[in-house]
Parts: C-alpha cells; structure tokens; sequence
C-alpha cells in the first residue's frame, strides 16, 4: 500500500506514485528527488504569464498579479509580508494539488489530499518543483553521496569494475574457472600424490556429529580434521568449545594426463560440496592450495562473494560494517564519562552511574577489593593507585591474594564499565537513555569511519576503495576523475563509459553552485538550510527538465558574496534552457540580476500582503518601496565611528583542529558585538558551533555533547553563561506558539486567574490553558478545529462547531479583561497587545522584545509550524532578551539574518547593539555584510573553503579588516564601506 503523504510534500520526498508520474509526464530523471507538481499532463507553455487572480492566503488581500514565464523572477519585500504565501502557499499549493488530481479517486485516498489554495483562479501553471529549506533529512544515514546519487553511481562502478585484493595479504584475488583448476593441477602437481578436499566447516566451533553422519550416507569414508585424515565412524564427533576446519575427502589420485576425466569429477565434485572451493593437498609435502570458482586469496584461501552494488553500501547488511552498523561511530562508555570528578570519593558520587553511597551490593562489593589494599570508598579517587581503578573499572578476574580461612573478598568482579556495556543491549528505554549519558562517539575502530565491512574496502579502482572516495572533498574528488580512464585497463573503460558520465556530471553540477567544499561522507544533518538547498539545486540542474516552474526559498542562505554570483549563475541557466524561476530573496545582488522583481508589504503580517511594486530591477528603484530605499542608498543601516573598547579581556581558545581547522588560536574580546566570517566551508562552524559552543556548555551546564579535538581555553572565570540561539522550530506541533515558548502565556494566564470573575469562579491558571483539561473546549481538546476525513478529497478543517473556533468552554470566555477574553488575547498581535498590557510590567516586558526584534506582525497564538526558520530565531532571541540579564552572557548566533529583509536587519542590529551595551559578549557566524560592518570585531576564517580553509586570515575593526585586504571577506566589506555612512 502507498504511504499517506502530507499535503507538505516539497523536494526531499519521493512521492509513492512517482513510477506513474514519469511514465505519464515523461520527466523521469527528476522524480528521484523531487516531488514533482503538473498542472496538466501538457503544461501550456505558450502561455507568456503565470495569472494569479485573488490571492487571500494567509495575509494576502486578495493579490492579484502577472508572473511572466520563462524568466528569473524574485519575491522580495519585508519579513511577514506574505512573499511565502504567495509563492509556496498559492502557486506550489496549487499546482501540486492540480498535479494530484491526475490521479485515480482510489489512488489519492491513499496520498493524502491538498487543500485548494484560497485564490480564485490561476492560469499558465506548469508543473511546479518546489526547493525549500526546511526538508532537511536528520537520518544519519542521509549523506551528501546519497542525496546527489553520486554514491550510488560509484557502487555500481565498484561492482562492476573494481579489482578484488585480500585484506588478509595484499594480494589480488582470482577467479577460475572449473577447465582453468584442472590444468593448473595437471602443470603444477604432475605425477604427485593428491587428496582433492572440498571445505565444508571454516573456523566454526560444534561438535558437527549430524555433519559426519551426512558425509557418510554421501558415500564419502574419509574427512580432514584440523589438518588431521580420519576415517568416518559411527556416531563420530569432535570437541564443541574448539575452533574447527573440516573437509570432505573426494578422492585421492597421482596426476596424469592419462587420468584428466577423473580429476575432472573428483575437482566438479568438490567445488560442489565446498560451494564453490576446494582444496589440494600434496601428500608428500603436505601443503594445500585453494581453488574457487569465485574471488579469492590463493595463498590463505579467503573467499568473497562476487561484488553487487549492496555490497558497497552502508545502509545495506550485505555492505555495512557489522560493528557500528554502518553509521562509521560508535557509542563507547570511556573512564571520563563514568568518573568525571576524581576529587570525589566513591561513597560521594565518583563513579557517576553508582551515585552517593547506599547500602546495596555493589557498593559492599567495592568496599571489600579497596579494604585490602587498606583503602576505603571514602578515599577520593585520584588518591588509588591507577591499577586499581583500572580493576575496579574494567573487572577483576580472581582474587588470588584471598585467604580463604578469613571472610574476606574472592570472588570474580565484573568490572563498572563491562557493566555499562551490557546495559547498553538492555530493552528499556529508559536504561538505553541513561547508559547514553555515559557514552561518546568515537570513530569505528573495524572500519575506521568508512562505514563499510572489510571486503568491502578491499575492492580498488586506481588503487583507492570507495571510501577513500567518499572522503575527498568534490573538487579533490573531480581531479581525481580527470583522465581516470588513462588509467583503467580496456574492460574497465568499455563497462565504466556510462557510469563515469553520469558521476562527472553530477560532480560539475556541485561544482556550479559552490559546494566545492563538502565530501561525499559528510551527513545531510551537518548541512545548513542553503547548503542542502543547493544541492537539491544542482540535482534539479542535472535533470535538464524543460518546461517546469522552479520555485526556491532563500537559496542564499549561508553563501559568501563570493559564491553568489555562482549561484544566480546556476539559476540563470535554469531559466536559459526552457525554465521559470521564482526565488523568494533578499539579497540585494540575486535581486539586481532578476529579470523581474515582485515587491510585496508595505509592512508585516495584517499590515503586508499587497504587491507595492512591480518590475525590472529599475523600475522596483523608481518605486520609492522601502526595498527601493535601501537598494538606492536613501535608507542604511548606521556605522558606529567610535567602536566599543570592551572589557579589555579576552576567551582564548587554543589550538582547535576539529576538521578541517588548522591548529588555530582564537581571542574573542568580551564585551563586544564580534563577527565570525569567511567563504562556506572555511571552518566557522567548527570552530565555533561544534568546538566553542560545547566548551562552555560543558563547563556552565554538564552537557554531554563533546567539542571537537583543541589544546586549551582561558577566560571562562569572566563569563557566567552562554546561550546559543539557532534557527531550530520552537516547537512542531500546532499547540506551540510565541507565547507559550516566551513564557508571557504562562503570566497572561495568572493574571486572567487574578480577575475578581475568575476568583468569584475559583478559576487557576489552569483553567486558561488550551492544553488541560477544564477551561478548553472537550469536543476540539482546545485546537479550535475539528478534521473531517475525505478519503479521496483532501481532509477538511472545519471550525469546532461547540466553540466556534475559539478553543475554550463558554464559561471561561466568560472572564474578559479590558473587554477582552483569552482567545481575543491569542489572536492579538505583537504590536496590539503592547498597548494592550501596557500597565501589566511582567507581560509587557516580554512582548516589547517581541516586538522590537520585528515581530510585532505576529499573533500571540500564531502556530509555531508556520512561523519560517528566521522568524523562530528572532523568537528565542526575544525571549532570551525578555530574561534578566547579569551583563556578562555570552551569546551565539548562528546566521541571525537568515529570512530577514534590510529593514528588518536595522531592527536586529538596535537590538544586538543594546545587548552589548549592557556588557554582555554577542558572537555571530555571519555572511551579511550590513550586519558585519556595524560589529566591533571581526574574525575572518578561510582562505577557501574545505581542506584550503581553516586558518585566521584577518581580524579587527571591520576598517582593518577591510584595509588588510586579505581574504574574500575583507575586499567585499571595503565596497561596502565606501557606500556606507557613519552616524553622526
């Protein structure tokens, strides 16, 4: 049966009918990807326009507008002015749903249907690919490799092509064929006295009685045990607990020419009963050598089987590493992790998973091994002799010291940490998820990170395994590809010619929109929302589709200015072979090259959603919109001339070399708005997200996840916290909203509670939450609406009929304050609702962050699921804000700017500069230069990205830094400056 698809399906899905699809649309090379959209089976392409008429999602006041088609064309506007609705929720929304309704009733009752978009009629629709950001996969199987099917390509390669050597001696393997075995014995053991013995237990314990009595009733008399000819008896065994080699006896014969159609049979015979391999033995010297009709070691016998594409694959049992199942780490329990403290006695809580002393039996158990050594568990760890602990931590086998005429301890000790392990096995959830607070991940000791089992890894092509392949960054990888068939033999090239097309182009592509730096290795969920994006990019640019509307979301997301102009490039190619474009931006270089431009506001949310101006790229200049402003130069964002001196004290972190970071030592002055830049892949979030984050999260709050490999750190006495800000959802189901993530729900509803109405009542907090029982409606549980299923038609969300939508009982609306109940409150916005409770302190401190980080358009109970990666940013930034703050925080943010329009970074930057105003330290990972140039510091890493980047290049005021003239960073900040304007 077809799995349900949700009406959210975009690029990373693979729509369960997709076999259907390209055999109706024929557009079979993208519906590996991409879920694709058709309007109609023949998209009318003569159309110039795509006519959207009565456009009313969400905030668009019934939008009306001509796209032409066949161009690049960019929806920009403010943050929350409906360039999203408009694009992802009408035109996608629609043309997918019109794609669907191609299908049978019977077929789309098991996909899920797609509600109509609230917009009177579209015309011109083709079929519609949507690229977005937010359907990043978090398996950890998902790889770059997977995703472009550059690895799958590679596997069949290998399997078709690779040589085979023995990972036991380095040799190549052989095959032979039954004709190729016969003469090889006839030259090499003429007239010798052989034993022809087919293999039948290789290494295995038992005590194999059943086996023998088998080999008997075949008619065989003799077998070879351990090296050893016996005769087969009667209920005949060998020792079950040791290790065993045993081989049927075929036939014992002196080679002759004469005598080849006996050797013939005795040699089939044996390859059938060994399946495949045999053995001769030369009597005289009592050597054996192995034959085998498939690869194999001549000189140890090592058989594998013949190589398929699962046998390179390490989502596959037939090519995954059996240690670490194919993920290349593994989960060890290490001795830091059970004794974090070793100024701590045991009875005090050293070894962690025990805790405080009680009087149970392990403890008795460690009381008596420490009482002979004169110790007690009062005694703090770094005070026991390091044997010791090692045999308190990994077991003691006997205790040979025991006198056993005294009650003292003799037993054998399991050991904590072999404890641990078989634990990890256990079926409880809930003892897994406290074993894995005592584990780290470390590389794969059997595979060493490659994934793969060791056959696997000994199949070569130019004297490298797939997985040193997989390692190489893309370009590496290309360089590696040029002139490789110079370098294959004959047969390799005739059966490789497709498949290396096919790889080379898939890599070219990768190389167009900049991803030059990633490996085939790396895990999708270590990806930023605009590298995953590029890469569904660059496949949609291998599919060659003609005819088909591409419609992205901020593709630029985490790219450098220098790797723009690649990317427009990447899109304008799209458009140059038969496509439409429509990306949704606000970077002002995608905007400039834009054959159309689409600028929607005036303001936010209830205040946005109508198109203010329409045209070229100079006709949007003349328009006098608020984009208009910032794009000629009448609106900036202000420098500050006079920059902050700080504290004067730095966090020092030394010798980082986690990936590809290069023994670097960074000082990140405290008290100052720092910027962390550089190209994609040059090393910021290694150094900072994976290597500084962890550092101090470890050190204020315990946390578990381990920093990448660095030397040292000092400063930390100067700081007494750090908070990370990332563009994570605040929460994923319907129910999370703004106000219940900040926490000013909880303080709305004390203060409906504290109403003299709700007291008469006997009315709690409770009472006003959407989520218990009590004040909500029962029959929507506080959702406000109700689903009704239409097997075929897509479900219908038709407002509770007992609460009309409004989510609680009548009684508890009931309560107003100002006139107001609790759902009037929820569907207030940011900016109402500071007026609202201005005479309410501990409610309106929180809202006004709301709404001074730009968030003013959203409601209050706005569902966290519709709320885009920046705005849930600026959401935990609000609320962090919103928080008391002691002036010594030290804050991260990660590509804060990402969603967000000129306007909307102003705010950002007021708001960044008052928290450092206030002594706090603000680090951000940054590629906006309007935000860069208003920082007090900078540190550029790079000078590429990959294995070239990974150094400091440049560090200072962003006029040094533009001055220096090293790196990409430097050269774009000093155009920059020379049009920005310092205030006053």
């Amino acid at each position: 049966m077809a799995k349900k698809t949700s009406p959210a399906t975009t690029a990373d899905t693979v729509s369960p009918f997709s076999q259907a699809i390209t055999a109706e649309a024929e557009l079979t090379a993208a519906a590996t990807t991409d879920t694709l959209t058709h309007s109609q089976l023949n998209p009318a392409t003569d159309a110039p326009f795509i006519e959207v008429y009565g456009a009313r999602e969400h905030n668009l006041k019934n939008v009306s507008v001509q796209i032409p088609r066949g161009k690049l064309v960019v929806f920009t506007g403010i943050s929350g002015s409906g360039k999203s609705s408009l694009a992802f929720d009408t035109i996608y929304a629609e043309g997918q749903r019109r794609y669907m309704e191609t299908f049978s009733a019977y077929a789309r009752s098991f996909m899920g249907g797609l509600e109509r978009p609230d917009v009177d009629k579209i015309e011109g629709l083709s079929p519609v690919i949507s690229i977005e950001q937010k359907t990043t996969s978090r398996n950890p199987r998902s790889t770059v490799g997977t995703i472009t099917e550059i690895y799958d390509f590679l596997r069949l390669l290998y399997a078709r092509t690779a040589e085979a050597f023995s990972y036991a001696t380095g040799e190549k393997m052989i095959r032979q064929s039954d004709d190729q075995i016969i003469n090889y014995i006839l030259k090499h053991f003429k007239d010798r006295k052989l034993v022809v013995l087919a293999p039948v237990v290789k290494g295995r314990k038992g005590h194999y009685r059943e086996l023998f009595q088998q080999v008997a009733k075949l008619g065989f008399t003799k077998v070879r045990v351990d090296g050893e000819l016996l005769d087969l008896t009667p209920k005949m065994q060998v020792d079950r607990y040791k290790i065993h080699d045993i081989e049927i006896v075929i036939d014992r014969l002196v080679t002759k020419e004469e005598d080849r159609h006996r050797l013939s049979g005795s040699v089939q015979n044996a390859l059938t009963h060994g399946k495949g391999t045999m053995l001769v033995l030369d009597s005289d010297s009592n050597k054996t050598q192995f034959f085998s009709r498939f690869l194999m070691d001549p000189t140890t016998g090592i058989a594998y089987d013949d190589p398929a594409p699962n046998t390179f694959s390490f989502n596959s049992p037939y090519g995954a590493c059996p240690v670490c199942n194919g993920l290349g780490e593994v989960q060890e329990i290490t001795e830091d992790s059970v004794m974090p403290d070793k100024k701590l006695s045991i009875s005090r809580g050293g070894i962690a998973p025990l805790g405080e002393y009680r009087d149970i039996w392990i403890f008795q158990q460690l009381q008596l091994i420490l009482k002979k050594q004169k110790l007690s568990l009062s005694t703090p760890l770094d005070k026991l002799p390091d044997e010791l602990i090692q045999r308190l931590l990994h077991g003691i086998e006997e205790d040979e010291d025991a006198d056993p005429k005294k009650a003292s301890y003799s037993e054998p000790f399991e050991g904590i940490i072999p404890f641990l392990r078989r634990q990890m096995d256990s079926d409880s959830d809930n003892i897994r998820e406290w074993i894995q607070q005592y584990t780290q991940s470390k590389e794969c000791s059997e595979c060493h990170g490659y994934r793969l089992k060791k056959e696997s890894l000994h199949f070569k092509i130019d004297s490298k395994h797939i997985g040193e392949l997989s390692v190489m960054d893309i370009k590496e990888l290309a360089s590696w590809f040029e002139g490789l068939e110079s370098r294959l033999t004959d047969r390799q090239n005739i059966i490789g010619k497709e498949l290396l097309k096919e790889i080379r182009k898939r890599i070219g592509f990768l190389l167009e929109v900049g991803l030059e730096y990633l490996d085939l290795h790396r895990s999708v969920r270590t990806l930023s929302g605009g590298e995953s994006q590029r890469i569904r990019l660059a496949t949609q640019i291998g599919t060659q589709l003609v005819g088909v509307l591409y419609i992205m979301d901020e593709p630029s997301i985490g790219l450098h200015q220098r790797d723009n102009e690649r990317l427009i490039k990447a899109l304008q190619h799209l458009r140059d072979i038969g496509n439409s474009v429509i990306v949704v931006e606000h970077d002002k270089d995608m905007i400039m090259n834009a054959d159309y431009v689409l600028d929607i506001g005036p303001g936010a949310g209830i205040h946005g959603g109508s198109i203010v101006a329409e045209g070229s790229p100079t006709d949007i200049f003349e328009s006098g919109s608020l984009t208009s402003q910032y794009l000629s130069g009448q609106k900036h964002i202000e420098l500050r001339r006079q920059k902050r001196k700080g504290e004067g004290k730095d966090l020092v972190l030394k010798g980082a070399k986690g990936h590809n970071l290069k023994n670097v030592t960074a000082k990140f002055p405290l008290g100052k708005l720092v910027a962390v830049t550089g190209v994609s892949g040059s090393g910021k979030s290694s150094l900072i997200h994976d290597t500084l984050y962890p550092i101090l999260n470890q050190h204020f709050f315990n946390a578990k996840r381990d920093p990448l490999p660095y030397g040292s750190i000092e400063g930390l006495e100067l700081i007494d916290k750090v908070i990370e800000v990332d563009q994570s959802p605040i929460g994923r189901t319907p129910r999370s909203n703004p106000a219940t993530y900040t926490g000013v729900f909880t303080e709305i509803r004390s203060l409906f509670a504290s109403l003299p109405e709700a007291k008469i009542r006997g009315y709690g907090p409770g009472r006003f939450s959407f989520n218990v029982k009590g004040g909500r409606c029962e029959t929507c549980e506080g959702a406000g609406m109700r689903t009704i299923e239409m097997n075929f038609l897509p479900d219908v969300h038709v407002p509770c009929e007992t609460c009309k939508g409004r989510r609680y009982n009548r009684e508890t609306l009931e309560v107003r304050f100002k006139g107001k109940s609790i759902t009037d409150v929820l569907d207030m916005t940011v900016e109402k609702a500071v007026e609202y409770f201005e005479n309410q302190p501990r409610i309106l401190r929180k809202i006004q962050v709301l709404n001074e980080v730009g968030l003013g358009y959203l409601t209050l109970g706005q569902q966290a699921t519709t709320l885009s990666g920046g705005e849930a940013q600026r959401v935990k930034l609000a609320t962090e804000l919103g928080k008391k703050d002691t002036g010594k925080t030290f804050y991260i943010l990660d590509e804060p700017t990402t969603g967000l329009h000129f306007e909307d970074i102003n705010h950002l930057a007021d708001v960044l500069q008052k928290l450092v105003d206030k002594g706090n330290t603000v680090l951000i990972i940054e590629h906006n230069l309007d935000l860069i140039k208003v920082a007090d510091h900078i540190i550029d890493i790079g000078p590429e990205g990959g294995a070239a980047g990974g150094s400091i290049v440049a560090q200072g005021t962003p006029e040094q830094v533009a001055k220096a003239g090293k790196g990409y960073t430097g050269k774009f900040l000093a155009e920059e400056l020379k049009t920005s304007k310092y205030a006053d």
